[in-house]
């Protein structure tokens, strides 16, 4: 066991929160997946832990190796990357399966395996990694536009256009992430608008596309109209709707305290209670101080991210950091947000916690390039000292 701590490098505070978040998400799970099995009819509930699990351990596995690796090899990674992930999400748009009643286009099993993976999270990570490699090399330059239109927002627009027609949550988190990073990359501002404006251009002519033609993106485009209805309220009778009340009602029957483990009710009425809407029944069975502790642990990763981010020994360092980090508690509060109406229905998973292999691997994957950038600076730390004490004892230089 001391053997592996001593292997472990990088911020140990977001080693220490993974790693509770990872085993709090066990009995929310575990609890949940009741209504997959008695509702649904899918498995056994310790199936299902048994697969969370399985899944949580492959994790930590991924966390490890990314972390072992030097994050420099990042920028090379994510060029090679980009056409593998392009021709991913292609395939997965022309074939996808259907997973438990979710759209087709979002998933492509792996064979033998026997897993779901849904090709657009390991493109944002991609995209991400692109834009912070391109950022940091024009750095200490002007950037023009028309400079950067092939390099930057070929890639961003060919990947945003491939996930959009079967996730809008995505896509347009997705596009807020990419000009985030570039606003802390230092991209010009003026840039950054016409970029917006284009990008809310191009995503009306696809929704009058797809309203002209409907057979081309069958009910996609009125999928997110409801979804938005039914957030305004001028849809009583969405789907979407009946899951935020159960939700609510999970929330509100939860109290201060909540019901205790196990006992949750609306888990057998909420059709994605163990992903999409498990902070309600995390809320509904730990109450409102099991919510502020998720809360707490996302914050708290949010400061040493940007701990990390700061601490970070290069420019594209500081990019990557940002570009893989905000993305995961930014998700954490949309699912949050989702639970409680304060936004619509996004199909969004809360990281760490919600079950499902991808998500869980995608942000193990983030985790490692974060703690890759963080050892790498622990590194260059221990060998300053080493230096220093070197330097401060010359016998024992001269002994060596």
């Amino acid at each position: 066991m001391q053997a592996i701590f001593n292997n472990i490098k990088g911020d140990r505070t977001i080693w220490a929160i993974v790693t509770l978040l990872a085993v709090i998400s066990f009995l929310p799970v575990y609890s949940a997946s009741t209504n997959l099995v008695y509702v649904v009819g899918n498995g056994t509930t310790l199936g299902h832990l048994i697969k969370h699990g399985g899944l949580l351990a492959v994790g930590f596995g991924i966390i490890y190796g990314v972390h072992k690796i030097p994050y420099r090899y990042f920028k090379g990674l994510s060029i090679l990357a980009l056409p593998l992930v392009l021709g991913l999400l292609a395939y997965t748009l022309a074939q996808g399966t259907t997973i438990g009643g979710a759209n087709a286009s979002r998933w492509i099993r792996i064979p033998f395996v026997g897993v779901s993976f849904q090709t657009s999270t390991l493109a944002a990570i991609v995209l991400l990694l692109n834009v912070a490699r391109y950022l940091s090399r024009i750095r200490n330059e002007k950037p023009r536009f028309k400079d950067s239109i092939l390099p930057l927002w070929m890639p961003v627009f060919l990947v945003l256009g491939l996930i959009l027609p079967a996730n809008f949550s995505t896509t347009a988190i997705l596009f807020v992430m990419v000009l985030m990073v570039c606003f802390l990359g230092g991209y010009p501002i003026k840039y950054l608008l016409g970029i917006l404006g284009a990008g809310l251009v191009v995503f009306a002519m696809f929704v009058l596309t797809a309203k002209a033609f409907p057979g081309v993106f069958p009910n996609r485009v009125d999928t997110w109209i409801s979804r938005i209805e039914s957030f305004t309220g001028d849809n009583e009778d969405a789907s979407d709707n009946y899951q935020i009340e159960k939700a609510k009602i999970a929330i509100a029957q939860g109290g201060i305290v909540g019901m205790g483990a196990g006992k949750s009710v609306m888990k057998n009425f909420l059709p994605q209670s163990s992903s999409d809407f498990i902070f309600a029944i995390i809320v509904e069975e730990y109450g409102l101080a099991g919510g502020l502790v998720l809360v707490f642990l996302y914050l708290l990763l949010l400061f040493r991210i940007v701990v990390v981010a700061h601490k970070a020994d290069s420019v594209y360092g500081k990019l990557a950091v940002a570009a893989v980090g905000l993305p995961i508690v930014f998700q954490a509060f949309v699912n949050m947000a989702v639970a409680v109406e304060l936004f619509p229905v996004t199909g969004q998973t809360l990281p760490l916690i919600s079950s499902g292999g991808t998500s869980i691997w995608m942000t193990c994957v983030a985790l490692g390039v974060i703690l890759s950038v963080s050892a790498k600076r622990q590194e260059s730390l221990e060998q300053e000292e080493e230096m220093n004490e070197k330097e401060s004892n010359p016998i024992a230089v001269l002994s060596e």
